[in-house]
């Protein structure tokens, strides 16, 4: 029981940090202006760790890899402390579960941000933050509406992207966990 309660604490301050980080290199892999309450807590949340990483790993082709190198070593360290508190794991496995955690928080993200987006849609598409959900999804959306057309003006892509979300986090899951065996 005790593992259950540290292995929860533990992923949510890991996935609150992590996800922080996967914005900032969202933001900027999209070119989006955030709000600024929204960019401020989410610089301050990850500017200690992003400023000095950005020293040793510049941006790159317009992507901030120091964001994303900030997402890989929160997640290492979620799953090293976890390990830790139920016993370690080879090396191997490390590297295994970090990746998973790591693909998973990038899945969720985008899962829970066409979800607030769809949420928007259906009850305020004027609020504030409503143009600047959709900037972050609509590289994800885009791909999709091409294919799939508007039903009767209901726009079907948000979900027809989670389903894709869902199948590709169930196949990533079937990888790793048979990397793991």
């Amino acid at each position: 029981m005790l593992l259950n309660i540290v292995s929860l604490i533990v992923n949510s301050i890991a996935w609150l940090l992590g996800g922080a980080f996967l914005l900032r290199f969202w933001m900027q892999a999209v070119r989006v202006r955030p709000p600024v309450a929204l960019a401020h807590f989410v610089f301050k949340l990850t500017d200690w760790l992003v400023r000095p990483l950005r020293k040793v790993l510049p941006g790159i082709g317009g992507y901030d890899w120091a964001s994303m190198l900030g997402a890989v070593l929160v997640a290492l360290a979620a799953t090293l402390l976890i390990l830790a508190a139920g016993g370690m794991a080879g090396a191997q496995a490390i590297v295994w579960l970090t990746l998973l955690r790591l693909v998973e928080w990038i899945f969720y993200d985008l899962m829970a941000l066409l979800f607030i987006g769809a949420i928007f849609s259906w009850v305020n598409p004027h609020a504030p933050m409503a143009p600047f959900i959709g900037a972050l999804s609509d590289p994800i959306l885009q791909p999709i509406r091409k294919v799939v057309p508007l039903f009767g003006n209901v726009d079907l892509s948000p979900m027809v992207a989670l389903l894709l979300m869902q199948i590709g986090l169930q196949v990533v899951r079937y990888v790793i966990s048979s990397q793991l065996v």
